[in-house]
């Protein structure tokens, strides 16, 4: 069985910056593509970014992109979403997701393992 367990989530002020971790256990990631999605209420969960565990680079969402970096530290399974110069229409509730694939997705019905999710909120 695989578990996700996201941390990191809080509250910060518009333009402030926070860090969510994702770490994996039950199995091995090194062939696995790593996600973020989001949702807010009343919204459909949507993509925020993905990497291969063997890319150099993350692939992002347009409404993120220049302000969020997603990485990982395989020896540790685990995967991050730096997030930088948050707004507040970047409040939501972030999910960590995996893939049992080396090709990164933006689709959310492609991730087969999925963490509880961890709050972010920012205020104006």
């Amino acid at each position: 069985q695989v578990q996700l367990v996201e941390s990191g989530g809080g509250l910060v002020q518009a333009g402030g910056s926070l860090r969510l971790s994702c770490a994996a256990s039950g199995r091995t990631f090194s062939r696995y593509a790593m996600g973020w999605f989001r949702q807010s209420p009343g919204k459909e969960r949507e993509f925020v970014a993905a990497r291969s565990w063997s890319g150099a680079n993350g692939y992002y969402a347009d409404s993120v992109k220049g302000r969020f970096t997603i990485s990982r530290d395989n020896a540790k399974n685990t995967v991050y979403l730096q997030m930088d110069s948050l707004k507040p229409e970047d409040t939501a509730v972030y999910y960590c997701a995996a893939r049992t694939s080396v090709v990164i997705t933006t689709t959310k019905t492609e991730y087969n393992y999925w963490g509880q999710g961890t709050q972010v909120t920012v205020s104006s």
